[in-house]
């Protein structure tokens, strides 16, 4: 028994004696020690803090790929701490697994679960919610209730401008049920169902969570708002390249590289549960190349290290590909190197040579003294040739050629003329039977030099034509007339894009690698990047000679440091130029890797089925988050960069005049680009006039276009029928992550307090497509609410936030592109208080708005307006990569195409929980891949429960009424999943190819893979056609090994890996080739102070132009856990700003000192964090830090600071718009414009070290 009393021997002084009655004890004499009697019950809390009632299996929801499988352990029912799961798949006896897996972050996450920032009820902004229940006691009805609000421009105003001042209160889950599922009947009613918008990031890590949301929204005929575009995670180059987004090697792929470069990724900060791999391969001895512009966290593991300038990094794979391609291609013609990209590239394919007229050369920098001259143009195809060129003659406009060393020109197969169609049945394949394509036209029987201009983008601002910084360079290529047409091969414009000198040619050449004068050598990339020249040139030349001697095990992987620039396609292509000519694409170990890939959901065809709702209609409607965003934030009205300040040097062609957001409007016409809302009448109503003129849904369409009485919704955005009226958002932190300028968010889209600084475009400056409003319209969305579990910048401008259920509280499936295998969330705990799942939050919603549908909806027609789709016959739409001149509205051709859906509006709560029809009748579709689910239909309704027989739509079908059951739906309907649709649907392929493929799933068509095996342990799974990297064996995912090893072509215009595109918007651009482009010149564009500026601001105060780069955190994933106190207490904690020494020194700023940060977009309080780790005249700002605690007023406004994202602002980029084209087509979240942020500058000074708050 422990002693209670103290030892009256206790001597010494006082105040250590004092501790014997603390902590009831003896004392020694001299107080400095203190004995306890008994057992260890002292130590109790201790010994019981690991002490648990059961472990349970969970994953971490937030975006991130890591995909760590955790263990999470319960005490009383209270979830006390978590640990890593060690029971993953093995990857095979030759190198690592994937545990140990895990970060600080995950391991602090059950914080959350009781913290002071959790949401435990539902709320709702005080004053909306006594208008709502004032209406509704007067009107009898709540949805005339809510239109009774918003309808009265008084009324709407009282709330919306109190969004972000708090005044919020709580309500029950009935009532905050009951407003929203009024805002959407009304909404749906009374402007249609395309106002209404979903937002949630990445699902392959909860896909149900995710899938619920968007299966409500789809349902409904709601609009989803993508996500990887928006994030910039997505890399335009890969559609562009590839004819696929994103499809990369798994993490553990990289270990297999011998010669790895990380290029623009920190993967110990942003890929910390999978970094082992790539510090492990130094064992086998891989060599570790690091580009980055600051000593990042990786950088300590290279073995060289390329300090490059930021967003110059495209300059850099310029001058190591002149290396590889000068000493492997031309010097010595490696024939492993020449072999592959005959076969595997579109280096063999014949491009025109147009010839440019004297006018288009007047004023052009590097054309100085021309009278005439010839530049690329088009590829060569069969519609070019007489009759009879080609054995198929079915889509000749898309049917690229090559030609043979006897200068016969010929069709090599393979190429988009032969994806589709009766035709091209068992020929889509790279085989080149019977062909033999020469590279070069120097290597036929007949050839002619000819000069050509090829653009280049590097020189002074104030020099060239109107396009920034442009001029041409000349350079000489092999040609031959063809058919009455001069004609050269893309290899030969690759070899003279990156001034490669062959003898005969004429042309401006370098006179050595020492050579900056000439465009593409090392030493001109140096005065550029400020890498050494002979860096360039070793590390380029050791890449090539490692891929030799390991038969393309070179790897570079790839990151945000170059995806968030503005031309990151540009850097990018220049990235996979390298890959490509050293033969790595398609090896294990070699081609491109990515820090996050497509965030892969691995079973998709049946998480689409799922979330889009496809088993119930189709298509689904889908938006461009970027798109959306620019024009519901009104940013469009400030934005006045114009097409033709970045164009090609020899004029902008069909982008003549416009501005970017014209560029916007003509891609929604056209049908390139989704635009929501579509027209400027209800969907609901176009179906309803159709049908009262008895003219089909498209035939009315384009009659109300043609006449004049129907316009886009673009074209009018500030018109209040045009306004988007409903955000959901959920998983997300929209406000406090990823709003790229988002004062304009909170000015237009909310009409909350803001610090928008940017000054409106004056006439003649505007865009001409679009009808301007003197009077911005500000406070567009009605409604935004949010579901999450802490409280962040979003939820505090939210009009109604619902308390959701956190990852360890929820079942779920995850999985990433960085590791083959699925697992699962599972409940550790039941939500506390008043949470709920995602899943539960929708279906209450789908029932509550179903039964007041009953009184204001029914049953309509809603008029589709959708997009000319990737992977399906509409990539036929443009001829020969040709943009029309418009005559007239056709739908599917010069404009959207319409499709009319009918939608019971009462029976969407009985559809969300019930398979519907389409599956069995329709099929699965993924990527022109064909799947038969009707064995899967039967066997899901055995597994998961039949609907009863009530007469009901989805009658007798599988039940869907659980997460459980959901995610069961995605891995009985995906081909990752279920073996026996992996092999069918290799079947299916091989009808198209004449290939045999079905092999790479045999043994595995008996595999299911259900969610009660993934709560056992991570599952690994099948090889799969929704895929092109094969599992198959125990290989490690690596991209494109099934296009290599199986002869299946890309799903590009020549079936291969493209250096060289010709959709006129590309080419309009001037970047056909791959071709360095600078960092947005914000001062020439945009009336910023130039990088490296020094003066004194208007507070008389030291002020620096520096480059603003938002990089990833190393103690938060996005905003999450930057609020989590275990985070906090290993970073600086708060909104803080990294600078170098010497940009510090200019303003007379000391470390952990206050700075204001500011431009035309807004303003930033932080501290200043002083480290020679940063360049000079650039400037960290990490993504995402929240500014929910410690962020003070600003000096200079008297208004709380902005975030990191009040000083960037929406940037698009015209090509990424172009479609209807080959690979140059929408798809969601494949190709579109993305949110980049990394070409700002901001202006930083010292401010008052007096803060207030």
């Amino acid at each position: 028994m422990t002693s209670t009393t103290p030892s009256p021997k206790a001597t010494g002084a006082a105040l250590f004696a004092m501790g014997s009655w603390l902590r009831r004890g003896t004392a020694s004499k001299d107080a400095r020690q203190l004995f306890l009697e008994g057992g260890r019950e002292a130590d109790e809390f201790y010994r019981q803090r690991h002490h648990y009632d059961k472990v349970v299996r969970s994953t971490h929801g937030v975006n991130c790929t890591g995909s760590c499988s955790w263990k999470v352990y319960v005490k009383d029912g209270v979830i006390t701490w978590e640990s890593q799961a060690t029971d993953y798949p093995s990857t095979g006896p030759n190198m690592p697994d994937y545990e140990p897996r895990g970060c600080p972050r995950g391991a602090a996450f059950s914080w959350y679960e009781y913290s002071p920032t959790r949401i435990k009820y539902p709320y709702a902004r005080g004053v909306l919610v006594d208008m709502f229940r004032e209406a509704k006691a007067r009107l009898g009805d709540p949805v005339l209730a809510w239109g009774d609000i918003v309808s009265d421009p008084k009324k709407a105003k009282a709330y919306k401008s109190q969004r972000g001042r708090g005044g919020m209160v709580r309500v029950s889950w009935e009532e905050a049920i009951e407003m929203m599922a009024s805002a959407y009947v009304w909404t749906v009613k009374t402007w249609g169902p395309d106002r209404c918008a979903g937002f949630t990031v990445i699902p392959a890590m909860s896909m149900v969570s995710y899938g619920a949301g968007a299966r409500f929204h789809q349902l409904i005929g709601g609009t989803m708002l993508s996500f990887y575009d928006w994030y910039a995670d997505l890399p335009p180059a890969s559609p562009q390249v590839f004819g696929d987004q994103t499809d990369v090697s798994e993490a553990g792929d990289w270990y297999n590289a011998q010669y790895l470069i990380m290029w623009g990724t920190n993967l110990p900060l942003t890929r910390t549960p999978d970094a082992h791999f790539m510090t492990e391969a130094r064992y086998h001895g891989q060599k570790v190349i690091v580009v980055s512009p600051d000593y990042a966290e990786n950088t300590k593991f290279s073995d060289e290290w390329l300090r490059v300038h930021p967003g110059t990094d495209a300059a850099l794979a310029e001058g190591m590909a002149h290396v590889v391609f000068k000493e492997f291609y031309v010097d010595k013609r490696e024939k492993f190197f020449a072999d592959y990209v005959k076969r595997y590239s579109d280096c063999p394919f014949l491009v025109n040579l147009d010839e440019v007229e004297e006018k288009a050369l007047e004023g052009v920098v590097g054309a100085e003294g021309l009278t005439s001259s010839y530049a690329p143009g088009k590829f060569l195809t069969a519609s070019m040739m007489p009759e009879g060129t080609t054995e198929r003659s079915e889509h000749n406009e898309h049917r690229p050629l090559v030609i043979e060393a006897d200068g016969t020109v010929k069709d090599p197969g393979g190429t988009l003329a032969d994806h589709y169609g009766k035709e091209g049945a068992g020929k889509w394949n790279l085989k080149l039977e019977g062909v033999e394509p020469v590279l070069s036209m120097m290597d036929t029987n007949e050839w002619e030099p000819v000069e050509v201009l090829l653009n280049r983008f590097d020189l002074p601002s104030f020099q060239g034509t109107e396009s920034v910084g442009a001029g041409v360079v000349r350079r000489g290529v092999p040609a031959r007339r063809i058919n009455g047409r001069l004609v050269t091969t893309v290899f030969d414009l690759m070899l003279a894009q990156h001034a490669v000198e062959r003898e005969g040619l004429p042309g401006q050449w370098p006179s050595s690698y020492d050579d900056p004068s000439c465009p593409a050598t090392p030493a001109w990339q140096e005065t550029i990047t400020g890498v050494p020249a002979a860096a360039c040139e070793k590390i380029g030349r050791e890449f090539a000679l490692n891929a030799l001697a390991s038969e393309g095990r070179s790897m570079i992987l790839m990151g945000a440091g170059t995806n968030h620039y503005f031309h990151s396609d540009l850097m990018y292509r220049g990235f996979l130029t390298l890959t490509t000519i050293c033969a790595c694409e398609g090896r294990n170990g070699g081609g491109w890797a990515h820090y996050v890939g497509q965030e892969k959901v691995r079973p998709i065809t049946g998480w689409q089925q799922y979330a889009l709702a496809l088993d119930w209609q189709r298509p689904p409607r889908q938006m461009i988050s970027t798109g959306w965003y620019y024009m519901t934030t009104s940013q469009w009205r400030y934005d006045g960069a114009r097409a033709d300040a970045m164009a090609h040097p020899l004029g902008a062609g069909k982008l003549e005049g416009m501005t970017i957001a014209d560029t916007l409007v003509e891609a929604a016409q056209r049908g390139w680009m989704p635009s929501f809302p579509a027209y400027d009448r209800s969907p609901l109503e176009l179906g309803r006039q159709a049908k009262e003129a008895g003219m089909t849904p498209a035939d009315y369409v384009a009659q109300e276009l043609n006449e004049g009485r129907l316009k886009f919704a673009v074209t009018n955005p500030d018109s209040p029928e045009n306004f988007p009226r409903i955000l959901a958002n959920w998983r997300t932190n929209l406000l406090g992550s990823s709003a790229k300028g988002t004062e304009f968010f909170l000015k237009h889209m909310l009409g909350a307090e803001n610090s928008v600084n940017a000054e409106e475009l004056p006439e003649g400056s505007r865009p001409h497509s679009i009808e301007w409003r003197d009077e911005a319209a500000e406070g567009k969305l009605d409604l935004m609410w949010v579901a999450d579990f802490r409280n962040t910048s979003t939820t505090l401008h939210s009009d109604i936030v619902l308390p959701a259920a956190t990852w360890y509280e929820k079942e779920d499936l995850s999985s990433t592109d960085m590791h083959p295998y699925v697992h699962s969330f599972n409940a550790a705990v039941k939500p506390p208080w008043e949470a709920r799942t995602d899943f539960e939050i929708y279906r209450s919603l789908a029932k509550v708005f179903s039964r007041f549908a009953k009184d204001h909806l029914g049953t309509q027609l809603d008029v589709m307006s959708i997009p000319l789709f990737h992977d399906t016959p509409d990539e036929y739409t443009l001829k020969n990569g040709m943009v029309p001149e418009r005559k007239g509205w056709h739908p599917g051709v010069d404009m959207p195409k319409v499709i009319p859906i009918e939608r019971d509006y009462t029976m969407i709560g009985t559809k969300f929980e019930r398979l519907g029809p389409l599956a069995k009748k329709a099929g699965l579709v993924q990527k022109g891949v064909s799947f038969d689910p009707s064995i899967e239909v039967d066997k899901l309704g055995d597994l998961n429960g039949r609907a009863p027989m009530d007469g009901l739509p989805g009658e007798g079908s599988a039940l869907l009424d659980s997460a459980v059951k959901a995610a069961d739906m995605i891995l009985m309907f995906s081909g990752t999943t279920n073996g026996r649709l992996a092999y069918t649907g290799f079947k299916d392929l091989e009808r198209r190819t004449g290939t045999k493929m079905a092999q790479l799933a045999e043994g595995d068509e008996e595999k299911r893979i259900t969610f009660a095996d993934t709560t056992i342990q991570p599952r690994s799974v099948i090889t799969s056609p929704e895929w092109t990297g094969s599992e198959t064996g125990g290989r490690r995912y690596s991209a494109f090994c099934q296009n290599i090893e199986q002869s299946r072509p890309w799903h590009t215009l020549t079936g291969r890996p493209q250096f060289y595109i010709d959709h006129d918007w590309i080419q309009n651009l001037g970047e056909s080739l791959p071709v360095f482009r600078p960092p947005l010149d914000m001062a020439h564009m945009y009336g910023e102070k130039p990088v490296g500026h020094v003066g004194t601001s208007q507070e008389g105060t030291a002020e620096v132009a520096v480059r603003y780069l938002t990089i990833h955190n190393k103690w938060s994933i996005h905003s999450q856990y930057f609020d989590n106190p275990y985070m906090l207490t290993l970073g600086r904690a708060g909104q803080t700003i990294w600078m170098s020494p010497q940009d510090a020194e200019k303003i007379g700023v000391k470390d952990n000192e206050w700075v204001e940060a500011y431009n035309r977009n807004g303003i930033v309080s932080a501290r200043a964090v002083v480290s020679h780790r940063i360049p000079e005249g650039t400037v960290f700002m990490h993504h995402a830090q929240e500014r929910m605690v410690g962020t003070p007023l600003t000096e200079r406004t008297g208004k709380r600071g902005g975030i990191h994202n009040s000083l960037t602002r929406i940037a698009i980029k015209p090509t990424h718009m172009a479609g209807g084209y080959g690979q140059i087509s929408f798809a969601f979240n494949y190709y579109g414009p993305t949110g980049n942020q990394r070409d700002e500058v901001t202006v930083i000074r010292r401010r008052n070290q007096e803060v207030q708050y």
